[in-house]
């Protein structure tokens, strides 16, 4: 029988959190291509409607459930543009339930702070009936996402998502390219939807979904040339669920996590929570051959994926795949770095709650729905919301533009957290429990008692969240934002 154990034997004794990030054939003195610099662009405009649009996607078993989308012919619409393009997003809030607004966030994208999609923090909330213009100029190359961020849980949960890809990251063209969009749907034995936040999930793991799914599929399919080299983009878009990815049948390496490009490595296996992305090149087999995705975090691996290798070869010597493009993030000055703690933890004392308020300026038009009445998690303390408080707490920190920072996340809890900083993009640096390559993220897991050290450049001025990704654990608590002036 095929179990997580022998997959990962075969793939090379390295740890589900990807160490060993030894380049795979090419030289170290040249990791990664030159940096991707932008070119004169085009205007992509994009109109999302988000509406009410019943569908029956192959993995819901001929069930039809009353979806928001953000598109009237796409579940998950995709979107691709170039460097140096300009995106101009309108979108129309068409949801039918009163008093149902919402925002765009884009996730991973060191946009302007106005651009970011954060009800009351950024924008206010776009009201039903009404719409909102997001333009702004992606800086980066990469596989990113974008959702809402106002009822989270109910509405992503229903939905509203869609991928962003910005190209241009490549200094060989690969023969071919996958998009693998993870993510579970809470159905029940009656056909409708369950809850989408529970106390149990919000205090735990999360409310995991009842049908898994890839590209709306129980598995996705894909046929691909034989002994090519294909660039997998893997999302994981669910709430809550945690997924570990190996391939077996083929030769993988990583060449980019959270779209930021790395030093080429052999995938033994990576593990994504909620939000997180990672790219991955892998050696097709021999014509008639078949490759398999696999979340091996469960006891039984799950299939994700079948790469199915049809026609001629393509290539013919060793798997040594083409690196990307270095990222445009700033370099930290690790030596002039200021110090932070964040401490993720349970619910802080009604004091601490009370303290949070302080006489932060009241919310226009603020109302319960993108509030929780509960709150389980804190951030150094400060639990946001807490208990539908009508005024912006303070930041967590204020950070001076242009200062490099080294903070030192820390989980002291028995739950893992993907912690999500908006505007900026990390580099982690360090973990006390388990080796890690030194990569770029905007999503950093934290396991159960483990701290992890991550260092950026506060280069973007304006009011940027940072929070638990676990959907209900951002919605009771796990949230706050950082200030840079």
């Amino acid at each position: 029988m095929l179990t997580r154990r022998t997959l990962l034997l075969a793939a090379g004794a390295m740890t589900a959190a990807g160490a060993a990030a030894a380049p795979v054939r090419r030289p170290a003195a040249a990791p990664l291509g030159p940096m991707a610099e932008p070119a004169p662009g085009r205007t992509v405009a994009l109109d999302l409607v988000a509406a009410e649009r019943p569908r029956s996607l192959p993995c819901f078993g001929g069930r039809t459930l009353p979806l928001w989308t953000f598109s009237e012919t796409d579940v998950l619409p995709v979107v691709r543009m170039r460097l140096g393009d300009r995106l101009r997003t309108r979108l129309v809030n068409a949801l039918p339930r009163a008093g149902e607004h919402t925002s765009i966030h884009w996730h991973g994208i060191r946009l302007p702070n106005a651009e970011d999609g954060v009800p009351y923090l950024t924008q206010p909330p776009t009201a039903v009936g009404a719409s909102h213009t997001y333009d702004f100029e992606p800086p980066d190359t990469g596989s990113f996402f974008f959702h809402t961020h106002c009822n989270t849980a109910e509405q992503l949960g229903r939905g509203l998502a869609g991928l962003l890809i910005v190209e241009g990251d490549e200094t060989e063209p690969y023969d071919g390219e996958v998009v693998l969009a993870m993510r579970d749907w809470r159905i029940g034995e009656d056909g409708g939807f369950l809850p989408f936040l529970t106390d149990r999930g919000a205090s735990g793991a999360g409310s995991f979904g009842t049908v898994r799914s890839v590209n709306g599929a129980p598995f996705a399919a894909a046929t691909v040339p034989a002994l090519a080299d294909v660039r997998l983009r893997l999302y994981n878009i669910d709430a809550s669920r945690v997924v570990t990815v190996g391939i077996e049948g083929a030769e993988a390496a990583v060449v980019a996590v959270d779209g930021v490009a790395v030093a080429p490595f052999p995938l033994a296996a990576w593990t994504l929570g909620p939000a997180m992305r990672v790219d991955v090149v892998v050696r097709t087999p021999a014509a008639g051959g078949r490759a398999v995705v696999h979340d091996l975090r469960p006891a039984k691996p799950v299939v994700l994926a079948t790469l199915s290798a049809e026609g001629p070869a393509v290539r013919a010597g060793a798997f040594d795949p083409a690196p990307l493009r270095r990222a445009r993030i700033p370099e930290p000055d690790l030596g002039a770095a200021e110090r932070l703690p964040f401490a993720v933890s349970t619910t802080a004392t009604g004091a601490a709650v009370g303290a949070s308020l302080g006489d932060g300026p009241a919310l226009p038009g603020i109302d319960d729905l993108c509030l929780s009445d509960r709150t389980f998690w804190a951030i150094n303390k400060a639990a946001w919301p807490a208990d539908g408080h009508r005024s912006l707490p303070p930041p967590l920190a204020v950070l001076r533009r242009g200062a490099t920072y080294v903070i030192e996340l820390a989980n002291t809890t028995r739950h893992i957290h993907p912690i999500h900083m908006h505007g900026h993009t990390v580099k982690v640096l360090s973990s006390n429990e388990r080796p890690l390559p030194v990569h770029h993220a905007d999503t950093v897991l934290l396991y159960p008692k483990e701290r992890v050290e991550v260092a950026f450049v506060a280069d973007n001025p304006g009011d940027w969240m940072i929070h638990c990704h676990l959907i209900e654990h951002q919605e009771t608590g796990m949230m706050g934002y950082v200030r840079v002036a």
